[in-house]
């Protein structure tokens, strides 16, 4: 009965820990997004940037506790699964945080390389408000184990691909009418890159929350195979 309870303590704080780690990376993600249309962006970029090792320390040691509950235990059932599905979103909350910091480099090169004509023609207000959305609903999904919330990202994914493709064709236009700008305007581009990115890593986040709660591995499957649309 003690080894059952220490066990369950020691999953309750992994719970914790993984919550802990995926408000670092939503405010970090909050903070890339903030700064994307922000002319006096250099100090909070260079903050974001050098602050990464946060996020990388956490996950490791998420990591770790997930392991060796798994040695000292060996869970089987729900329990393994949810140790399973803890690592690999806590990868995925990792990776989410480096496209944070993608995001703040990319706004720097643009200062940098910008002229005095540059015009950032893309709008990402709501393509970066749809990525946290869909980072915090995958998030909620997790703690509420809530398979059916999870299924709502794959909706959404879809949007923010959208917003990729008009982001694309509305930079390879403005190209013929900034020539000068090319290396600022692909930057930009590339932001809407890393957004749809984020989309791609919430939307995986889902997947795990999904086997979770129904056991079901479905990583493979089309989206309309998913949702039932």
């Amino acid at each position: 009965m003690a080894r059952h309870m220490f066990f369950h303590r020691e999953i309750d704080k992994i719970k914790r820990m993984i919550l802990e780690l995926g408000i670092m990376v939503e405010e970090r993600l909050r903070r890339a997004c903030m700064i994307i249309h922000d002319t006096d962006t250099e100090a909070e970029a260079e903050e974001l940037i050098n602050s990464d090792w946060q996020v990388d320390d956490m996950e490791v040691r998420v990591e770790e506790e997930c392991l060796k509950l798994m040695a000292l235990h060996q869970p089987v059932a729900r329990d393994l699964r949810l140790l399973v599905v803890i690592i690999k979103i806590n990868n995925e909350l990792e990776r989410i945080a480096d496209i944070a910091v993608n995001i703040a480099k990319r706004v720097q090169t643009i200062n940098k390389k910008k002229d005095e004509n540059f015009a950032p023609i893309v709008d990402y207000g709501p393509m970066a408000a749809k990525a946290l959305a869909m980072l915090k609903i995958s998030l909620n999904a997790l703690v509420t184990e809530d398979g059916e919330l999870a299924r709502q990202l794959f909706f959404m994914d879809e949007e923010v691909n959208d917003l990729r493709d008009k982001a694309y064709q509305s930079v390879v236009a403005e190209i013929q009418e900034q020539p000068g700008n090319t290396a600022s305007l692909l930057n930009l581009y590339l932001i809407a890159r890393h957004l749809e990115r984020v989309g791609d890593r919430a939307k995986n986040i889902a997947e795990e929350v999904i086997y979770l709660v129904d056991g079901e591995i479905i990583r493979n499957l089309d989206d309309t195979d998913i949702t039932g649309r």
